[in-house]
């Protein structure tokens, strides 16, 4: 099969123009500009970038040189962020449903009527049913302040309901909030000389940090070991892979506790300082000897005794934990297990050593939303729910109308099944902010076209390091996009909202969140300042005693996981062209022995299905996952010609304790599937 034959070409009609390329011959009438901004997605090195305008135009975006996390490299999938901007199927302008929801028929309207449609249907709703029938949902397409902020003025004045919890990393928010640490400055990696990559592919998801581990290697002659349950491009790079079975790690962890303990290796003295239930722990890991969870995690009782002894033993040591192993039933299992190691072997007390997933937020990011606004009480949602949330008959009052920015639900959230159902409710008003025509806003009443990073302000605050960043605007906003600063003031005038909250500038929403000392003129001018944090302490005793049980596998299916894809950032740039074309087409990673067991050949197309839904993808028969494995990276769109291969339709309706999505708890059968063929690019 030929993933990459016969292209269709994208035709460009009701959404824009395609834009002109600038001919080699054409006279250069202005010498290039250098514009600094940084990147807006949801990845811990927010990576600060330049940008190059040549007579208006951006020709190019890299990263910026000087930055010391970013130090000129940007990654696969945004350097060339300039195509997304003025990409031939760009959101251009404000549109109207005129078809069915999700059939993706739209006409184009003016701002003026697109805002008044809005406010009518939102005074309608909080006339007849209160503002608790108002939904925003955003999340994390841009960790921009005023993109992902702003518009929630809007809801908080209207006492709208809201979304709490996590679609990703709920289990380790959890355990934050009872006073874990969870990191510190990453530059203090490279001081380490035993890193663990626990479910962490730092190659594709934050690979900057790779600089310090390797920094650690040449320093200090740092060994470095995955666990992972695929064999990624980063478990190959490692001294070492172990590859547990999906859903064990707590296992794995506790009957490494369970060596350190039984040898005499334990920093007593620390973990009886800092854990309150120390000795519950102690009692919890003895029924963990190695050959017990060899059994369950599928690592042999001699692996799980060195690594155990190596950890104890070498300082500094660190525990680099990622969010895959979190998205189980079993998340914060996992989390509060594999933080007990670290702080059983004091790992705690040497700079760089204990643990690592994410830094502490270094602004005041609830400033933004001028929380103060509301007036009434607050209906809070499970964000990671959302389908059942607009498909319960029995809500009170059932939402009716939704806006929804910075996110394609259609794709990224648990249960799209029941997600897509409840977006296709004739009475469900929705409002979607977009770059393109997504999943989602095939099914919006009314879609208004953003800016991209590249034509407002903003600022970021990172999550895997410790500096802020400005993002100047490079050029002014292409065709009639709007940042969400400029639609919130818009919407809040048709509303009859009025106070200075709903006058403020982008930059000064930007400001509001600085913390104490920084100037946003100095940070504009600079790009990027530095806000050092505290060491990392334990305020507070914790509780590290978990319920450690074997997952339940069931028999004869395989364990589907879905990693993150090297080219695409969840559902972002997966209808970009050159993205598309590196990734490939949608693929399943399968073992041999399975493969020949099912009767599946390299490049078949396969049909992958449970009791919630099916996908189809093209078989890739490879040792990276274990017998019984199966893995599908990415986070495809579901129309066909964005690969259709959406693997939330297989996701069941199941939760850890604190509302993590058990992601990587869906099990499907796989077998050949009926003549046919992806498109790949």
């Amino acid at each position: 099969m030929a993933p990459f034959a016969n292209r269709p070409a994208i035709l460009h009609v009701v959404l824009g123009r395609p834009f002109p390329s600038i001919k080699q011959e054409e006279v250069r009438l202005t010498e290039p500009v250098y514009i600094k901004g940084c990147c807006p997605l949801d990845c811990q090195d927010t990576c600060s970038w330049v940008a190059k305008v040549e007579d208006g135009r951006v020709t190019s975006v890299r990263g910026a040189k000087e930055h010391p996390i970013t130090r000129g490299v940007l990654c696969a999938k945004v350097n060339d962020y300039e195509a997304r901007t003025y990409a031939a199927d760009r959101l251009l302008y404000p549109l109207r449903r005129t078809g069915p929801k999700g059939s993706g028929r739209f006409e184009r309207i003016s701002w003026d009527e697109a805002i008044g449609v809005i406010a009518d249907r939102f005074g309608e709703v909080h006339h007849e049913y209160g503002g608790e029938a108002l939904l925003p949902h955003r999340y994390l397409g841009s960790m921009g302040i005023v993109q992902r902020r702003a518009l929630m003025r809007i809801f908080h004045a209207l006492n709208s309901s809201k979304f709490h919890g996590s679609i990703c990393g709920a289990s380790g928010n959890a355990l934050e909030a009872e006073g874990f640490p969870r990191g510190f400055e990453p530059e203090l990696i490279s001081e380490n000389k035993l890193i663990v990559l626990w479910g962490c592919n730092i190659l594709t998801t934050c690979h900057h940090q790779w600089q310090f581990i390797n920094e650690a290697k040449k320093r200090n002659g740092a060994r470095i070991v995955a666990i992972d349950p695929i064999r990624t491009r980063t478990a190959a790079a490692c001294d070492q892979h172990i590859a547990l079975l999906p859903g064990t790690d707590a296992v794995l962890a506790a009957a490494m506790a369970h060596v350190i303990l039984r040898d005499g290796m334990a920093d007593l003295e620390f973990a009886r300082e800092v854990a309150s239930d120390f000795d519950d722990f102690v009692t919890e890991v003895e029924a963990w000897a190695p050959a017990r969870a060899e059994a369950v995690c599928g690592v042999s009782s001699e692996t799980i005794e060195a690594l155990a002894r190596e950890f104890a033993l070498v300082r500094p040591a660190l525990l680099r934990v990622g969010v895959g192993p979190q998205q189980s039933v079993h998340g914060e299992t996992f989390f509060r297990t594999v933080s007990a190691l670290s702080i059983l072997c004091g790992k705690w007390r040497d700079p760089g050593g204990g643990l690592f997933s994410e830094t502490n937020p270094v602004l005041d990011e609830g400033r933004a939303e001028s929380p103060h606004l509301r007036t009434g009480s607050q209906r809070s949602l499970d964000i990671a729910r959302l389908g059942e949330t607009l498909t319960d008959p029995d809500l009170s009052p059932p939402i009716r109308a939704m806006m929804v920015w910075n996110v394609n639900p259609a794709v990224v959230q648990p249960d799209v099944a029941r997600v897509l159902s409840g977006l296709a409710r004739e009475d469900l008003f929705t409002v979607v902010l977009e770059h393109f025509m997504t999943d989602t806003a095939r099914f919006a009443d009314i879609v208004l076209p953003s800016t991209t990073q590249l034509e407002h302000f903003d600022i970021v605050g990172a999550w895997g390091h410790h500096f802020v960043s400005a993002n100047n605007p490079a050029i002014p906003p292409v065709g009639e996009a709007k940042s969400h600063g400029e639609v919130m003031r818009l919407l809040a005038a048709a509303l009859g909202l009025e106070g200075p909250e709903f006058e403020e500038s982008d930059e000064e929403i930007a400001a509001s969140t600085l913390p104490p000392g920084m100037d946003i003129g100095e940070l504009k001018a600079k790009g990027w300042i530095k806000s050092p944090p505290p060491a990392p302490s334990f305020d507070a005793k914790v509780k590290i005693s978990a319920n450690i049980v074997a997952p339940d596998r069931p028999d004869g299916l395989f364990q589907l996981l879905t990693p993150k894809s090297h080219y695409f950032l969840n559902s972002s740039f997966v209808n970009q062209y050159r993205q598309r074309r590196a990734q490939g087409a949608p693929s399943i990673d399968m073992h041999p022995a399975d493969a020949t067991a099912r009767g599946l050949e390299q490049d078949d197309l396969a049909r992958i299905w449970n009791e919630q839904g099916d996908l189809q993808a093209l078989v890739n028969i490879s040792e990276a996952v274990r017998p019984g494995i199966v893995s599908v990276a990415g986070k495809w769109w579901g129309a066909e010609e964005h690969g259709g291969a959406v693997a939330n339709l297989l996701s069941p309706s199941r939760w850890s304790p604190e509302g993590q999505p058990a992601y990587n708890e869906i099990f499907v059968e796989v077998d050949l599937a009926a003549a046919g063929q992806i498109a790949a690019e």
